[in-house]
């Protein structure tokens, strides 16, 4: 399972950053980590995201060297980490609770990182504290307590002290899980800042879809043990390899059926077809690519996001009941009973009744194809 998604190809001839090659974790009977296979290219912002027990900061402390893997290897830059403590792997972890010593002030946390490395660069102690605490936009904080600190603030001192030693590798466990989602939303903006003006390599672990999705370079979706999906933020989106990915990804409406027929769509340039659909007695199109082995009598399962169902638009209609809007304010959320089913719709106003509505066939995203 784990080697199916895998993207290889770090640029060039460089070895990735980093590397799991088959690794497994196993406590007892049970499999936290099963064969996962990734690369992490070198400057890359990477984020692991999936529900609770995906075994996405499994997957951390394995890199981390925190755990040691019962199967497979990790490698950094080509070479294996293998019985190489923590302290001598040169990454900066950054932790859910932040550690902060209560005892210490800030600029002597921020310090606690160089009492195992030097500072980077032939740079002072002070110095690199002072540059580590205006990278993080505290610079007058040195001398305050931890404990006056807002939860924003204590976790960007968190950050300055795990890239204190100028690690070559920068992995953060969840660290905005605690705090609320407006300021999430800006710290995300300067993690994501911080990182692009140092170019090092993250590896970040979140259950929020929406932070990975606007913070990494690639994401990898989690499940079970190993990743479902490695990709860009905008394919795992727009183009979900599972239904797993497409339910967990943000709000969608999953579909499955019965191929009918399929016909040559004359409009595409690139070759692509319609497939006829049957879903309870509807016939809903579909887009497929010429990649996608679609038969009549095949079920098919596909995918169309909210933003894209429109009401009385779309070749594709059907009649649906609103069951329930929620005002999310630049759109209404609004859910549509369709035949007993659930129907996810974005649109400006709040509606009520009966409505039509209905998708293009370019619109739809197949997931999966299973042969009659």
């Amino acid at each position: 399972m784990g080697s199916e998604p895998t993207e290889r190809g770090a640029s060039g001839d460089s070895p990735p950053a980093v590397e799991l090659d088959g690794v497994t974790k196993r406590y007892a009977e049970t499999a936290a980590v099963d064969d996962v296979s990734l690369q992490v290219r070198e400057g890359e912002f990477f984020t692991l995201v999936g529900p609770s027990g995906c075994g996405k900061t499994t997957t951390l402390r394995l890199i981390a060297g925190f755990e040691e893997p019962t199967a497979g290897t990790v490698r950094f830059f080509g070479e294996s980490v293998a019985g190489v403590p923590p302290e001598d792997r040169d990454v900066g972890v950054v932790f859910q609770n932040y550690a902060l010593f209560p005892h210490m002030s800030v600029g002597e946390n921020v310090a606690y990182g160089l009492n195992f490395a030097d500072p980077p660069e032939g740079m002072s102690r002070e110095a690199r504290i002072a540059e580590l605490l205006d990278l993080v936009d505290l610079p007058d904080a040195a001398d305050r307590e931890p404990d006056s600190l807002s939860g924003g603030q204590q976790q960007r001192v968190a950050m300055a002290r795990a890239l204190a030693p100028g690690p070559d590798l920068l992995l953060l466990d969840e660290p905005m899980s605690a705090l609320d989602a407006q300021l999430r939303e800006r710290l995300r903006v300067q993690v994501r800042r911080i990182q692009s003006e140092l170019g090092i390599t993250t590896v970040y672990v979140t259950h929020d879809q929406e932070e990975a999705l606007a913070i990494s370079d690639r994401v990898a979706v989690m499940r079970d043990g190993a990743p479902e999906q490695i990709a860009s933020p905008q394919a795992v989106y727009r183009e979900p390899t599972s239904r797993f990915v497409a339910e967990f990804v943000g709000d969608n409406n999953v579909f499955a059926g019965r191929v009918t027929g399929i016909e040559e769509w004359d409009t595409a340039a690139n070759g692509d077809r319609i497939a006829a659909v049957d879903i309870g007695g509807e016939t809903l199109r579909v887009a497929v690519d010429e990649g996608t082995d679609a038969t009549p009598g095949d079920r098919l399962t596909f995918c169309v996001r909210p933003e894209y169902l429109r009401i009385d638009g779309g070749e594709s209609r059907v009649r649906a009941t609103v069951a329930s809007a929620e005002f999310l304010g630049e759109t209404t959320r609004i859910t549509l009973d369709w035949g007993g089913r659930d129907l996810l719709v974005r649109a400006r106003d709040p509606l009520s009744g009966e409505v039509l509505v209905g998708f293009d066939p370019a619109d739809a995203h197949v997931i999966g194809v299973d042969k009659a």
